[in-house]
Parts: structure tokens; sequence; C-alpha cells
């Protein structure tokens, strides 16, 4: 019962975080779902225009309103229940398959890199994830390979004795990859269960920050068999177009195995998770909603889509 509650707690709170955009997106189509216009050339218009505005993409619209006309066709469109319908159908055919929480086998160390630029609260994010691990009994050890700003190391360390959990550190200005060669040794020493890694995100200088992180990645595959077993990219929805793009610039130079998207309480294009997950087809891992710890969830895709397109 207990648990329920909890589940019912978050998804008002989701219903609420995506509210902005609820009310710019999902408002707006409901005053469109209306008489004759259901199915006439003026309503499609109106619709793309209206799903790229919320950042839902080019391509998504498309496809969907394509997927609208063959179905109109068949006369399965007769009314605005139905339209909503084949839109909630159509995106969770997209999220579904990205709906993917961050599974961590066995007793061996397991590594986690978290990578993204300044601003998107990664740092945050890796103190919420240690503290639901710890919480999950899970032994973990923070490194602070972000030598470059004094403030990400100071906060990391906030987090680190919120969930009780060590930090190895460096002077500022050292080695990212020192730090994190010294974090993987004193893991392994003390048979941690979790290493998480905070780097550095100084989008003006993308070519050393994107080798700064292929040599922190060569570093962690010698010293431990597969690792990073996790490489976490943490986007600001806020950003919308933006995340979508820092999202293929670093799968491309390093190689992503999951999103944490953060801040959704706070854009009214919260439709970016939906095109991301369309052309990136990455796991997202968590989402985060609002600044306590409680406030970052595994992503559920039902509740995501239910959420975004609840009329109440």
């Amino acid at each position: 019962m207990a648990e329920n509650n909890k589940k019912n707690g978050f998804f008002s709170k989701l219903k609420q975080g995506l509210s902005k955009t609820r009310t710019s997106f999902a408002r707006n189509l409901e005053e469109m779902l209306v008489g004759e216009r259901l199915i006439s050339r003026e309503f499609y218009d109106d619709l793309e225009e209206l799903l790229i505005s919320a950042d839902l993409g080019p391509a998504f619209a498309v496809e969907l309103i394509e997927e609208m006309k063959a179905r109109a066709k068949r006369k399965e469109l007769d009314n605005p229940d139905a339209l909503m319908r084949v839109m909630k159908e159509y995106m969770l055919s997209i999220l579904e398959p990205c709906d993917a929480p961050l599974q961590i086998p066995g007793k061996d160390l397991f590594t986690i890199m978290v990578v993204g630029v300044n601003g998107t609260g990664k740092t945050t994010t890796i103190g919420k994830i240690a503290s639901r691990l710890r919480r999950d009994g899970r032994s973990v050890m923070l490194a602070a390979a972000d030598t470059f700003r004094a403030a990400a190391v100071e906060q990391l360390e906030i987090w680190g004795k919120r969930a009780d959990a060590p930090i190895i550190k460096h002077a500022e200005g050292s080695d990212p990859s020192a730090v994190v060669f010294d974090a993987l040794r004193a893991a392994k020493s003390r048979g941690t269960n979790i290493l998480l890694v905070d780097t550095a995100g100084r989008l003006h200088t993308k070519a050393n920050l994107m080798e700064e992180l292929k040599k922190i990645k060569r570093v962690m595959g010698r010293e431990v068999t597969g690792a990073p077993h996790e490489t976490l990219l943490v986007l600001d929805a806020v950003t919308g177009q933006n995340a979508l793009l820092q999202a293929k610039m670093f799968n491309e130079k390093i190689g992503i195995t999951g999103l944490v998207l953060t801040k959704l309480d706070g854009t009214a294009k919260g439709g970016i998770v939906v095109r991301i997950a369309s052309e990136m087809k990455l796991p997202i891992r968590y989402i985060g909603i609002g600044e306590k710890e409680e406030d970052l969830r595994p992503f559920n895709s039902a509740e995501f889509v239910e959420a975004l397109l609840s009329s109440e």
C-alpha cells in the first residue's frame, strides 16, 4: 500500500511537473478536437504546427499525421477520443523501446561515467542516483573528475555526505584521468559495488573535452573489464532542441548507453523527450521533475504519456 501511494504521489508530481508542457500542448490540442475540423486539411496543418512547437519534431509530426490520415480513410477517426487514442498509441510506440531502467548486476564493481554540458544538473543527478543506490543497500563511491570547477567538487562532496558515499578527489586543475584511476583502485580495494564518475562539461573547448572523456574511458577500460559499464548523458529538457544536438554530439564522439532528462518541471517543451527517443533510440534511464532526491525517478513511458496528455 505504501509503495502504491509512493507511485501515485510521483505520478501526481509528474503531471504537475509537465503542466507547462500540457498547458501549451495538450490543452491546445483539445481545443482543436472539435466538430468537422477533425479530419480537415486545416486541422492537420494546425496539428503539425502544434506538434513542432512542442519540440516533438517535424519527423514525428509528419509520421503521426500520415497515420491519422490512413485511419481517417478507414473511418477509424470518427470522434476526438479516437484521435487522442492514436496520439497516445503513437507516442508509446516510440517511447516504450527506450523505457529501460538502469540494471546493475551482481556484486562486482559496476562503473558509471556521467557526462553532459555544464548547467544540465549533472553533479546533482549523480548525487541523487548515489542516494537511490544507497537506499537500495548498495555500496557507492564518487569520483570527482570535473577538476576544472572547484564548485563541482564541493557540490559532489555535499551529495556524498548526504548519501554516505566516499569521494575521491584531487587538487583543482589535476588530470581527471588520474582521479578516475585512483578512484578505481580505491573502489576495488574496498570492495565497492558502484563507482559514479563525475566529468567536466566545458562546451567552449568541445574538442578538448571529448578527448579528455575518451582518455577517461580508456583508463577505466584498462583497470576494470568492460568499464565504463554505463555512460550516462544528462540533458536539460528546458533547452529543447539543444538537448537533442548534445545527445547526438556526445553519442557520436564517445558513445552513450543511457540518458537522464532533467528539469522537466521547468519547460513548456516536454515533447523533446519523445523527439530524443525517436531520433536517438537510446535507453532513458531517469527523468527529473524537481530539486529533491525523490524527484529523480526511473523513466516510465506509460506514466509519461498519460501525464503529458491528461486533460485533468
